[in-house]
């Protein structure tokens, strides 16, 4: 099993997707609206609620990468069950609309050499459909185990401080047991979060819950601790460091500074699941 060093700079699209208002519903149930309250976050969770204007949360487009057809760039062959999800950004170029298309392109942009495995990183650009108009860019980073060691790059890790003092806001929230099962009616049907026997062959107990699903949640949650609306969120990115069951707490600890907040994110056991976090906000 050997990855192809030269895929990078390769890229794939333009190709064309779509989502709808029941699209954006879904998804903020996958990540936890209204769980807690059905009537807290109904912006969020209907499209009919008198004097309630529905909204997206926008961390949604980074799922349009996944159901877009024909964006993904081939990099060698591995074992999938030795692939996690390493780090994701997402940058709004301007709020996602609730319903829409857009035309996305993805770029595979470095494959890095970490020692006990392999680093690869993609952006995909997405561009309003009707009129070409820059919507957002997202950046995923995948960590291979047991495929580095090739002498390649190692890459370089942006500058981020554990900030001092308590956190602003700390904010703690139950994932469901069946999250993940939720979660992966939204368009990621990776076996990891599902199926036992492939989790336990990734070295799992078994399945976990999607890393963009903590993340969503994250989002969520932090937005609403700082007191911004969905269409206000500029950029967020963050760094998957542990695993989290489905059923499993989760802890948003906040640290802010004007429209620049900083974040980590705990699981049940205290371990940090979600690292070196960071919002910008409009």
């Amino acid at each position: 099993m050997t990855l192809d060093l030269d895929a990078v700079g390769r890229s794939a699209g333009p190709s064309e997707v779509s989502w709808t208002s029941t699209d954006a519903l879904l998804y903020a149930l996958g990540v936890g609206a209204g769980q807690a309250d059905p009537l807290a976050e109904l912006e969020l969770t209907t499209e009919n609620t008198a004097g309630v204007e529905q909204v997206i949360l926008p961390t949604y487009a980074i799922l349009l990468g996944q159901k877009a057809r024909g964006l993904h760039v081939g990099f060698g062959d591995f074992d999938r069950t030795k692939l996690v999800h390493a780090e994701q950004s997402l940058t709004l170029h301007r709020a996602l609309p609730v319903e829409g298309s857009a035309k996305l392109t993805s770029t595979l942009t470095g494959i890095y050499d970490k020692g006990a495995g392999a680093l690869v990183t993609t952006t995909t650009e997405g561009v309003l459909a009707d009129s070409g108009e820059p919507l957002f860019a997202t950046t995923s980073a995948a960590f291979i185990r047991g495929e580095g060691g090739f002498g390649g790059d190692r890459g370089s890790a942006p500058e981020w401080a554990v900030p001092d003092g308590k956190p602003d806001h700390e904010v703690t929230v139950a994932t469901r047991p069946d999250q993940a099962l939720l979660y992966r009616l939204t368009g990621d049907r990776n076996p990891l979060h599902s199926d036992p026997s492939f989790a336990g062959r990734g070295g799992f107990s078994r399945p976990i819950l999607h890393g963009l699903c903590t993340y969503g949640i994250t989002a969520r949650v932090l937005l609403q601790a700082i007191g911004a609306r969905p269409a206000d969120l500029a950029s967020i990115t963050g760094r998957f460091t542990s695993p989290v069951l489905p059923g499993d707490a989760l802890t948003v600890n906040v640290w802010s500074d004007g429209g620049t907040h900083r974040f980590r994110v705990t699981g049940a056991d205290g371990a940090t699941v979600l690292d070196r976090g960071a919002v910008t906000t409009r």
